[in-house]
């Protein structure tokens, strides 16, 4: 019995790792935080790893929706007033990708820096 037991939470612990359930994964990305407050984005500019993914964490705490738009990236994303969205970026090459808040471009403009 006692064999049994341990050869089931054997293959139940295997199965988790299988499907994606280990402690550590490999394809694991850095969170960048990006606040949308006032029709600004905070920080303006961010910095990231050239070669390599990151997921952009944008909070909307203004009362009114947002759009992230990067015409250099190819993205378009509303955020609601309150939310979060979380965007999973591809991989850049080394350079200056612009972004805006389509609905408030005068204010809220910003930029990614990959080196």
């Amino acid at each position: 019995m006692t064999r049994c037991l341990s050869l089931m939470v054997g293959v139940a612990v295997a199965g988790t790792w299988l499907l994606g359930g280990g402690v550590l994964s490999a394809d694991a990305q850095t969170e960048i935080a990006l606040t949308v407050e006032n029709h600004r984005f905070q920080p303006e500019e961010i910095t990231v790893k050239a070669g390599t993914p990151f997921v952009l964490v944008i909070t909307n705490k203004d009362k009114s929706p947002e759009e992230f738009e990067s015409h250099d990236l190819r993205i378009e994303k509303v955020i609601p007033a309150g939310k979060t969205v979380r965007l999973k970026m591809p991989a850049l090459k080394p350079g200056t990708y612009g972004f805006v808040g389509e609905y408030h471009a005068q204010t809220a403009k910003g930029r990614i820096v990959a080196e």
